[in-house]
């Protein structure tokens, strides 16, 4: 058994963590497609603090927990709690922690989660903290790479788009710095890889290549290509020089191998067209369906059950 407490961030994880909860949320997908639902957090509390609006990872967290036999409970907006009237952040997460063994935090400032830690005395879970890290959804595409490719080592994969602003790409990038990977870091300028993302993968001796353009040599390369919707949330003016520039077609791919896999953590925007969704490449659907049985793994570990 890994040990495991608060899940804040990929810089956590080795090698030998990760794969532990890839083999979990391999096993959570056999015993759920058994059983359909498990006891294994029977009796327990986990609480969904999304101050943030989510679709895929309050939902899929949440079928998380009730496939595992826990009860939950939460809010989806930080408008429906006391934090309007006034009430401090470290208040709201020390009052969540009297009611809760586990608790699945989003915000949009960055380190929020950490600081939710610090007050909690229940497990914390950083389902996105502004654009800073998403380390669920980087363990949900590990998955998703293993399920489909048997491996994550020897693989070489892109990631395009919005590199300085999207938490997944964040994440992403530290997980796959355990890997033995060759990564495609492709971006404008203006969006590439913030320092900190840079500086761990040197320190790790990872490989990989900045560029501009997605062309045929590279896509030719490539295992797996994964895009990412730009952020305006995080910066109008960064989406604004940055639409339309990077869209993922079927002609764009008709180089690509015939195994090559696209993901996106979604929402998509004009970056990934429906035209997309008939290729043998899109992964995306399934992707999301896998975030289920990783979180159930996650929520597992932190609960000394698995």
């Amino acid at each position: 058994m890994v040990e495991l407490y608060d899940i804040l961030s990929c810089k956590d994880f080795d090698k030998e963590e990760l794969l532990y909860v890839l083999k979990k949320a391999s096993e959570m997908e056999c015993m759920v497609s058994k059983k359909g639902k498990l006891n294994l957090l029977e009796g327990k509390i986990v609480t969904m603090a999304f101050f943030e609006p989510s679709t895929r990872t309050r939902l899929s967290f949440e079928t998380a927990a009730h496939r595992m036999g826990a009860d939950v409970v939460g809010f989806s907006s930080a408008e429906s709690t006391s934090v309007k009237k006034g009430e401090s952040f470290e208040d709201t997460i020390k009052t969540i922690d009297q009611y809760s063994d586990t608790i699945v935090i989003r915000r949009a400032d960055a380190g929020s989660a950490k600081r939710a830690a610090e007050v909690a005395s229940a497990p914390v879970i950083n389902a996105g903290d502004g654009s800073n890290e998403h380390p669920t959804q980087a363990m949900l595409d590990l998955y998703t790479i293993m399920k489909e490719k048997g491996t994550i080592d020897g693989l070489t994969i892109g990631l395009i788009g919005d590199l300085k602003h999207a938490r997944v790409m964040h994440s992403l990038a530290y997980a796959l710095s355990n890997f033995n990977v060759k990564l495609y870091l492709l971006s404008p300028d203006f969006l590439k890889q913030p320092p900190e993302v840079m500086d761990h993968l040197k320190a790790k001796n990872a490989r990989f290549e900045e560029v501009s353009a997605l062309n045929d040599e590279i896509i030719k390369d490539l295992d797996v290509l994964y895009t990412v919707r730009v952020q305006r949330e995080r910066s109008e003016e960064d989406y604004l020089k940055a639409r339309g520039s990077y869209i993922i077609t079927p002609n764009l791919l008709k180089k690509a191998r015939n195994d090559l896999i696209v993901l996106h953590p979604l929402p998509r925007r004009e970056e990934l067209p429906p035209e997309m969704d008939d290729t043998p490449y899109a992964r995306y659907f399934e992707q999301a369906r896998n975030g289920i049985y990783a979180r159930m793994a996650l929520l597992g570990v932190v609960a000394r059950v698995l």
